[in-house]
């Protein structure tokens, strides 16, 4: 690593570029760090087009990448997708595909020959700025990058279907929560049916106010709500009174009619099938990879008129919202979300839907570890006053004197505390790629100028490029959805079956499975459904645990015991999804002896309850660098992110230690410096005073001998000999000087060691723990005899239908 790469490489320090002087017109040769922790106070990038503000943008979002923290980026102009535009070897066919070709006719030269210019150009670009094609790889390895492409597939498709889902239990149980999110969805889906005004108002419209009832109704019960579901309900309500007014009264049928139709024509527009399909809308996924390494997740969102905008961003803020307050607190930045024009979406008199999701984001999400980066070239539109919790400012060059003064209003009422007039100086000044940077954080705002980026700045990508970049990710099939397997089956069902249900005593249940699709055909087998409760628990680890699972024995017909618990299967069905009665023309199996006595049903469930605690176990993953031990349920996946959650906070504490460690021996010696220095200029001082005197001496006794009466007075020796001392003190003093500069050279030599070893321990902090590579520990808990309750025991009749394989399953 170079002293220069040394520099700059800082755990959780972002490189944005170099301390730059407006006077001189130049970048100083030491790197600008940002503290990746600020982050957390959020930060603002105002700027016009040319300014250089993307590049900021996109080398801020490297920056965090190589330290794996995550980040979801909103592209309204498809220029950040250019992260994705990465070549390690700075080899001139790697940007043949993304030169401008344009550009290079106007050159008057072919795009392999523009390629060529343009690969020597970002080689040489980023070797003025210490970094290489290596530092390319490294970020290229350090996290996953996808450009989402919302309503269309030339990118990665995202689907919005999980956003009409029903919302965790944590929210639900937060009635402010819970209505600020069924609030912000009916706002974003009536913006995108294009109903405005006195109808969209959350308080007077009775479009807005029907659909917060619907998904409140809904979703309390927790049940999601599609648009097929929705379009029904709408016309005929789950409710019968909305406030004190029947529903009839507050909104008629035949109005509702229009609502149900708009809902209606979007479903069927042959556009929006595609904001069905996709990857869905969950952030947690959009931000880790299924192995958890992190993602830059770009969402762009060019090719949308502005209601389909309004719509998509306000269902990612609704959704990172909910993401975010999932998750536990922590000092160190867990993410970014970066929005590259703000424009439009927290202007300062409107309310979009957009806009009070991203006031509560800048409110909340510090203590969660999520940090904001809105940028604009439009400082006039933004709303200060929700900008007050802002603690970064990206100052670049501005379009009009307006746009100068606006924003200076706006900064004096949002950060405080700032020099109009000096702010307003170099704002003046600032030039192509130079910022002003205004920080809470630190002392005082500083001017810089930004680095080269590891990205090749395309420029705005297309869609048809977008799906260049795109298309090779979706070779793979997607996923497919777990199901159970089939239940094996003792013998195929036959023609021989009964009609109706056997007659049973009336201490024995029976219930039934739901049929999926068809119920023509079914044939009923004989089965025992059960639902029961395991707990786990370890006081040591600090483990309570419940676990609760439905399982469905088929039956044996002939000899032998009818009922092997395990081989039964889990289902996710309960007791309230079976039915009462069985579908009509079915056919029944016939029922083993023992499934008429009460008697087997006890044994069953002491069967059962042996088997759950011979066969249950809840299986941790423990980490043994950091003693940390998963939660029951919790993926591999999730433990890791958590885990480099944990880590990175422990390491930034552990730097934190450090630098206060080494801060009181770094002021004694800077102090003893300054004693020094200033011992030094004493001394160069009297070294001056001395010469004077020594010449002056010399040339009174000169004169006397020359120009006197006595040529030789015992005066006119006196003051020669007083000369020739003053010339001895003055040797004596300049050997004094010598020696202070000398301890000055010492004592610095001694903050540099310092200050050397100062980075060297910070950086052994780092090779210490790897979250992604350390192999993880399994911890099995088994449960107690006490712990297995069967809550639950009931004859089943599980559906199916004859096949050529036998009987095959039919229940949903």
């Amino acid at each position: 690593m170079s002293d220069e790469t040394a520099a700059y490489e800082k755990l959780g320090a972002f490189y944005l570029g170099r301390p730059y002087d407006l006077e001189r017109g130049e970048a100083r040769p030491v790197p600008l760090l940002y503290d990746s922790r600020d982050l957390l106070t959020h930060a603002v990038c105002v700027g016009m087009t040319g300014s250089g503000k993307t590049g900021l943008l996109i080398g801020l979002l490297e920056e965090a990448a190589i330290d794996g923290i995550p980040s979801l980026v909103i592209d309204p102009k498809g220029d950040l997708a250019n992260l994705l535009l990465t070549f390690p070897r700075l080899a001139p066919g790697d940007f043949v595909p993304w030169v401008d070709a344009d550009a290079a006719g106007r050159a008057g030269i072919s795009p392999e020959d523009f390629a060529a210019r343009e690969a020597e150009t970002w080689k040489n670009g980023l070797g003025q700025w210490g970094q290489s094609g290596e530092r390319i790889a490294r970020l290229r390895e350090a996290a996953d990058f996808a450009v989402y492409t919302p309503g269309s597939e030339s990118g990665l498709p995202v689907s919005i279907l999980a956003s009409l889902a029903a919302p965790p239990a944590d929210v639900l149980a937060d009635g402010d929560l819970l209505r600020e999110r069924v609030s912000g969805l009916a706002a974003s889906l009536l913006t995108l049916l294009g109903i405005e005004g006195d109808d969209a108002d959350p308080v007077r419209g009775r479009d807005h106010i029907l659909l917060s009832t619907l998904f409140d109704a809904a979703w309390r019960e927790g049940r999601g709500l599609d648009l097929a579901t929705l379009i029904q309900q709408i016309q005929k309500p789950p409710v019968e009174r909305v406030g004190v007014l029947d529903l009839e009264s507050f909104y008629p049928a035949k109005e509702r009619f229009a609502l149900a139709m708009a809902v209606n024509n979007l479903l069927g527009s042959p556009g929006f099938a595609a904001w069905l399909r996709g990857e869905p809308l969950d952030v947690d996924r959009l931000l880790y990879t299924p192995s958890g390494k992190p993602r830059v997740a770009v969402f762009s969102i060019a090719h949308l008129g502005d209601r389909e905008r309004m719509f998509f961003v306000s269902l990612l803020l609704q959704q990172t919202l909910a993401w975010m307050r999932s998750k536990p607190g922590t000092s160190s930045l867990r993410a970014i979300l970066c929005m590259d024009e703000v424009f439009g979406y927290m202007p300062p008199v409107a309310e979009p839907p957009s806009k009070r999701a991203i006031l509560t984001l800048l409110k909340q999400a510090r203590a969660f570890g999520l940090g904001l980066v809105l940028a604009t070239q439009n400082p006039v539109d933004l709303d200060y006053k929700g900008l007050g919790n802002v603690g970064t400012w990206f100052l670049g060059r501005l379009q009009t004197e307006r746009d100068k003064q606006r924003l200076l209003d706006g900064l004096q009422g949002a950060a405080g505390g700032m020099d109009r007039g000096e702010l307003e100086r170099m704002l003046s000044q600032l030039g192509k790629r130079v910022f002003l940077l205004h920080n809470v954080h630190e002392e005082e705002p500083e001017v810089f100028q930004t680095r080269w980026t590891l990205s090749y700045l395309r420029g705005p990508l297309t869609r048809t490029e977008i799906k260049r970049l795109m298309d090779p990710r979706k070779g793979g099939t997607p996923a497919a959805t777990a199901t159970a397997p089939a239940p094996s089956a003792p013998s195929a069902a036959s023609d021989s079956g009964t009609g109706a249900p056997p007659v049973l005593p009336p201490d024995i249940s029976q219930r039934f499975l739901p049929v999926c699709s068809r119920p023509s055909g079914i044939v009923y087998r004989p089965a025992l459904f059960a639902a029961a409760k395991v707990h786990f628990a370890d006081a040591k680890q600090g483990i309570e645990h419940e676990e609760e699972t439905a399982l469905l024995a088929l039956m044996a017909a002939g000899e032998g015991e009818p009922v092997d618990w395990y081989a039964a299967e889990g289902v996710e069905l309960w007791k309230e999804d079976l039915e009462p009665e069985p579908v009509a023309g079915a056919r029944f199996e016939p029922l083993p002896d023992a499934a008429v006595r009460a008697k087997s049903y006890d044994g069953w469930r002491r069967d059962l309850e042996e088997c759950l605690y011979r066969t249950r176990r809840c299986d941790l993953f423990r980490s043994p660098a950091l003693g940390v031990t998963s939660r029951p349920g919790e993926l591999e996946r999730d433990f890791r992110i958590r885990l480099s959650d944990l880590a990175r906070e422990k390491r930034d504490g552990q730097v934190e230690t450090l630098r206060k460690k080494y801060a009181s021996k770094v002021a004694q010696l800077e102090d003893r410096i300054r004693r020094a220095e200033q011992t030094k200029e004493r001394q160069e001082d009297q070294v001056r005073q001395q010469g004077w005197q020594t010449v002056l001496s010399a040339g009174t006794a000169v004169a006397a001998m020359l120009f006197g009466r006595k040529k030789l007075s015992h005066a006119n020796l006196g003051r020669a000999t007083s000369a020739v001392r003053g010339v001895g003190r003055t040797f004596q003093e300049r050997q004094d000087v010598s020696r202070a500069q000398e301890n000055v050279e010492a004592l610095q030599r001694q903050l540099a060691d310092l200050n050397t070893e100062l980075e060297a321990e910070i950086g052994k902090l780092e090779a210490r723990f790897d979250p992604e590579a350390e192999p993880l520990e399994t911890v099995s808990l088994k449960p107690r005899r006490t712990d297995v309750e069967v809550r639950f025991l009931s004859l089943a009749w599980a559906p199916g239908r004859p096949g050529d394989a036998g009987w095959e399953p039919a229940w949903r």
